[in-house]
């Protein structure tokens, strides 16, 4: 999954860059807001962190411009102020959660999961396609029982497979979700991860769960 963090605090933006990058995301990072405005008007992201408090253009200001591009892309406000006022008025605005400063980045990442499971409509942090699970918050995956170990890279292509099992994904889309702007590799690079990730998943098993679809792209769903 790809995230953008929006914080004018280089030190704290690097170090939740860092944690997130270490749970399997893909993330960019810019330290005011209208640098957010102008990255979001072009990017899809998954989530958003947003700090409210920044130069340029404060959290409201780029969470409007947000939604009123019609974008659904969960927002996650980050903010010192704790008062019920400041909390309401966040989420009033469209925010879909609000953390205030300091934290735990062990809540930060479980609150990122939860707002990402409303947003594909999962219900639960496991996710499932026939008898290949993936626990989210452990991020173990399994098929058949057997603990699959993947790379952080083969973790996230699979994680995004899988929230949106059934749907045929291009391969732009793809990239798009789970490569960031430093991404300096091969322009095949979704068919080698997609091979990858065959590998682990599929081979040895009676059905496969990973499809090509001829001049569309992939998708995840049990054999018909």
């Amino acid at each position: 999954m790809r995230i953008l963090i929006a914080e004018d605090e280089k030190d704290l933006n690097n170090i939740i860059r860092q944690k997130l990058v270490s749970d399997g995301y893909s993330v960019d990072s810019c330290y005011d807001g209208r640098e957010a405005i102008d990255i979001l008007s072009y990017a899809d992201y998954d989530a958003v962190i947003l700090d409210i408090m920044m130069p340029g253009a404060d959290g409201y200001e780029v969470l409007n411009s947000l939604r009123s591009a019609k974008k659904t892309t969960p927002v996650l406000f980050l903010t010192a102020r704790d008062a019920v006022a400041d909390r309401v008025k966040g989420l009033d605005s469209g925010a879909n959660d609000y953390l205030v400063k300091p934290f735990s980045f062990e809540e930060l990442s479980a609150r990122l999961r939860a707002m990402m499971r409303v947003s594909f409509g999962a219900v639960s942090s496991v996710l499932s396609v026939a008898d290949l699970t993936m626990d989210c918050a452990a991020h173990i995956v399994k098929r058949a029982g057997r603990v699959i170990a993947l790379s952080a890279k083969e973790y996230e292509l699979l994680e995004y497979l899988m929230y949106n099992q059934g749907i045929v994904l291009s391969r732009e889309k793809i990239e798009d979700h789970i490569w960031n702007f430093s991404y300096e590799g091969g322009t095949n690079v979704v068919d080698v991860y997609v091979s990858y990730l065959r590998k682990k998943v599929d081979d040895g098993y009676d059905s496969r769960l990973i499809h090509t679809v001829r001049g569309k792209g992939y998708v995840l769903r049990e054999a018909e």
